[in-house]
C-alpha cells in the first residue's frame, strides 16, 4: 500500500466514491494514524480486559466509515460515513462502564453530536433542493458555471439576488456548521474538553488524530473543490482567529493534563484553518504538513501520557522532579512541548511557518500576525512543562516504571521525526504537493 499508488483517478459506486491521490495518501495517513493508536493501547487492554475486544471491533469500525468519508464524491455518502463514525465514537467515549466520568462523556458527545448531525443533513438537503444534485462533481459544475439548468424550471443565474442562491448559500452554511463542531473549531468546540478528559486515554487520543484526518479531507473535497467562495470563506476566518484564540488563553488556567490537550488541540485546529481559509495551492499544502506534523506530535504525548497512566498521572504538577527519576522521558516530553510551542528547529515551527507563509501569500495578514502571537502566549503553558519537570520539587516522590517496547517504539519514531523534520522534509513537500494538485486539477 506505501509503495505502490493508484494507477489513475477512479469513480465507484455510480460517481458515489472517488480514488485518486488526494483520497489515497489521505487513507495511508489515517490506518497508520490508527494502528499506532492501537499499538500504544494494548498494554491497557491487557489491564482492562473487560472491553478490549469491543473497544478495538469499534475503533477498526470507525475507522472503515472514515476511509468512505475519505473517499466520498456525494453529499449523501459522506453523511452516512460520517454517521456510521459517529455512532462508534459515541459508544467508545462511554466504553468505560465503572467510570461516571466516561459515561457523561459519552451521553454529551451523543446529544451535541446528534445535534450537528441534524444540522449537518439540514444543509445537504436544502442544498439538494435548490439544485437538484448531491454529486460534488455536478455540484463543481453549477458553481463554476455562468448559468445553472435546474430540473423543475428555466435556466437561472446563481447570484445574490436570485432566491435559490440564499437557500443554497444556507445549506453551505449548515454543512460547514456541522463540519466545524467535528473538529472542534470554535464556537463549536464546548463538547471537547469534557469528552476528551472523561473519556479513557487511548479513547481521548484516537478522538484528537482520526476524525480531524478525515473531516479535514471532506472538508477540502466539499469546500475547495465544490463549493470554493470567498463570501463563506470569510467564516473560517472567524472560526481560525476564534479557535487560535480561545486555545490560547483558555489553556493557560488548566491544571488536567488532557483538558489541556484538548484546548492545544482547539488552538491547532485554528493554525489548520489559516491554511483552509486561504484557498489556494499553498494554503491547501500548508494545511496538510500542519495536520501530519500534529498527528505525529498528538501520537508521541499520548503514548506518555498512556505510560504514565499506571502512576495515576491526571494533573501537569504529577510530573514534577521527573527529569531526576526519568531523565529520557523528561527530555522526550521536553522536545515534544516545545515543538507544541512552534520552537525552531522543531517539526512544529516548520509546520506553523509554512501556514504563515501561506496566509501572507495571499493577503491574509491578520490572521498570520494573530498567529504569531497566540503562538508565543500558548509558549507559556507549554513551557509550563519543562519548568515543573526540571525545577519544581514534589511533595511525594513517584518512580515511574518502565513503559513497554509498543510504546518506547513509537516514541522513538515520532520523536525522531519532530527532531530531524527540518533535515529533509522534501518527500512530505512532494506527497501534499501531489495531494493539493490532485484535489485542485
Amino acid at each position: 500500500l506505501l509503495r505502490g499508488s493508484p494507477l489513475t483517478t477512479a469513480n465507484l459506486c455510480y460517481n458515489n466514491l472517488i480514488i485518486d491521490n488526494f483520497t489515497y495518501f489521505f487513507k495511508v495517513g489515517l490506518l497508520l494514524s490508527t494502528a499506532c493508536i492501537i499499538l500504544m493501547s494494548l498494554q491497557y487492554f491487557q489491564q482492562e480486559a473487560l472491553t478490549a475486544f469491543e473497544s478495538i471491533v469499534l475503533m477498526l469500525m470507525s475507522t472503515c466509515s472514515m476511509l468512505l468519508m475519505i473517499s466520498a464524491y456525494d453529499l449523501i455518502a459522506m453523511y452516512l460515513a460520517i454517521e456510521l463514525q459517529s455512532l462508534s465514537f459515541y459508544v467508545i467515549a462511554a466504553s468505560k462502564r465503572n467510570s461516571e466520568f466516561s459515561t457523561e462523556a459519552g451521553l454529551k458527545y451523543f446529544i451535541l453530536g446528534a445535534f450537528s448531525s441534524g444540522i449537518l443533513l439540514f444543509g445537504c438537503s436544502m442544498i439538494y433542493g435548490f439544485t437538484g444534485v448531491t454529486n460534488l462533481e455536478e455540484l463543481a459544475k453549477i458553481f463554476t458555471a455562468p448559468y445553472v439548468l435546474r430540473p423543475l424550471s428555466d435556466s437561472v443565474m446563481l447570484n445574490s439576488a436570485d432566491a435559490s442562491w440564499s437557500g443554497v448559500f444556507m445549506g453551505i452554511l449548515f454543512i460547514a456548521v456541522g463540519f466545524l463542531f467535528k473538529i472542534t473549531a470554535v464556537p463549536f468546540h464546548m463538547w471537547a474538553p469534557d469528552v476528551y478528559e472523561g473519556s479513557p486515554t487511548y479513547v481521548t487520543a484516537f478522538f484528537s488524530i482520526a476524525p480531524k484526518i478525515a473531516i479535514f479531507a471532506n472538508m477540502l473535497r466539499v469546500f475547495i473543490y465544490s463549493f470554493y467562495d470567498p463570501t463563506w470563506q470569510q467564516l473560517f476566518v472567524f472560526c481560525s482567529i476564534a479557535s487560535m484564540v480561545l486555545g490560547a488563553f483558555a489553556a493557560l488556567s488548566q491544571n488536567k493534563v488532557k483538558r489541556l490537550l484538548a484546548y492545544s488541540s482547539i488552538g491547532h485546529v485554528g493554525y489548520l484553518l489559516i491554511g483552509f481559509s486561504c484557498g489556494t495551492i499553498e494554503g491547501i499544502q500548508s494545511l496538510l504538513i500542519g495536520l501530519f506534523i500534529y498527528v505525529l506530535m498528538t501520537i508521541n504525548i499520548f503514548a506518555i501520557v498512556l505510560a504514565l497512566r499506571k502512576n495515576r498521572f491526571k494533573y501537569i504538577s504529577d510530573l514534577g522532579a521527573l527529569a531526576k527519576t526519568n531523565p529520557i522521558l523528561a527530555i522526550t516530553i521536553s522536545i515534544t512541548m516545545f515543538s507544541y510551542a512552534g520552537i525552531p528547529p522543531l517539526a512544529g515551527f516548520c509546520s506553523k511557518f509554512y501556514l504563515f507563509f501561506a496566509a501572507l501569500g495571499c493577503g491574509a495578514y491578520l490572521l498570520a500576525f494573530i498567529g504569531i502571537l497566540t503562538s508565543v502566549i500558548s509558549c507559556f503553558y507549554y513551557i509550563r512543562f519543562v519548568k515543573i519537570m526540571y525545577f519544581d520539587t514534589p511533595k511525594t516522590w513517584i518512580l515511574y516504571k518502565p513503559m513497554d517496547r509498543e510504546k518506547s517504539i513509537l516514541l522513538g519514531i515520532t520523536l525522531l521525526g519532530i527532531t530531524f523534520f527540518f533535515l529533509n522534509p522534501s518527500p512530505l513537500f512532494l506527497v501534499t504537493h501531489q495531494m493539493a494538485l490532485s484535489l485542485c486539477i
